[in-house]
């Protein structure tokens, strides 16, 4: 898990089944972090469980029970196998790493996670949130601890899913200047999560480096539904360096650089028009 703190730390938004299959750890060389086929990798010199897979898509109906709580089905067949490891978790309290799919081969790392309940004859173990899981039985929470955990699924679970989906589609390329350095890119919303249009979906994303992610919040810089970038006329007006110059003012009125190849990831028109009116009112 530290070394996934490094990797994730240096600007990477999702891992492949490759890079997880020999992922360097200090001091262990490469590391298996997935199974080859199963969803449960139980290595063999591993007394528990280390990572489990979670994926929309799957066999297995795993669904939220509550904020930052998962029901996980056991492996088909017996209730021991490869449930027996993850029994043992459970027994010992050991943490586990749970891969959010985001697409064919692609995962977002979610840890830890904790096994919280076991229950062999629905077949079912309940996996829970470092954050949540002493907040008692998830059917009882207080509308304290709901809202807490809300946020924290919030931070630890969209936020990060949102990145990886968003900056995939784009290639890892800024939309509108093309940078391509992984620490300073960052998924954008272009409608906010209080917005009733405001989903965690790519097409109201946009891929944008820091300092355009910023003066698109700040709506110090616009872009309208046709994909063309605009500049407050507070910046347009100001003389003030090499930076404000070449990477602001320079950007009004050029089109996006970088779009996704994937039509339906491109920005939805709708949402830009939306957003494009606020910028226009700020201006």
């Amino acid at each position: 898990m530290r070394a996934l703190d490094v990797r994730m730390g240096s600007g990477v938004e999702s891992l492949t089944r490759q890079e997880l299959s020999a992922f360097p750890v200090e001091g262990d060389g490469d590391v298996r972090l997935i199974d080859r086929s199963k969803g449960i990798w139980n290595p063999q010199a591993f007394e528990a469980t280390l990572t489990i897979l979670s994926s929309p898509d799957g066999p297995y109906a795993d669904e939220q029970i509550a904020p930052g709580i998962w029901s996980y089905h056991y492996r088909t067949g017996s209730i021991d196998g490869d449930n027996r490891k993850l029994r043992r978790a459970w027994e010992l309290q050991l943490p586990l790493i749970m891969w959010r799919k985001i697409d064919k081969g692609v995962f977002v790392p979610l840890y830890p996670v904790f096994v919280t309940g076991d229950d062999p004859e629905a077949r079912l173990f309940t996996i829970s949130l470092d954050e949540v899981r002493f907040l008692g039985d998830p059917g009882a929470f207080t509308d304290d601890s709901r809202r807490y955990a809300q946020q924290i699924v919030r931070r630890r679970l969209h936020q990060p899913e949102f990145r990886g989906r968003v900056l995939r589609a784009y290639d890892r390329h800024c939309t509108v200047c093309k940078l391509e350095t992984p620490q300073l890119l960052d998924a954008a919303h272009i409608l906010p999560d209080s917005h009733v249009m405001g989903e965690a979906i790519v097409r109201n994303g946009l891929a944008l480096c820091k300092i355009h992610h910023a003066a698109y919040d700040a709506n110090l810089l616009g872009i309208s539904p046709d994909n063309v970038v605009h500049i407050n006329r507070e910046l347009l007006d100001i003389a003030d360096g090499p930076m404000l110059q070449h990477g602001l003012k320079d950007m009004h009125l050029q089109r996006l650089l970088w779009s996704p190849r994937k039509p339906n990831d491109r920005p939805d028109t709708q949402r830009l028009d939306i957003r494009f009116q606020e910028f226009k009112n700020a201006s």
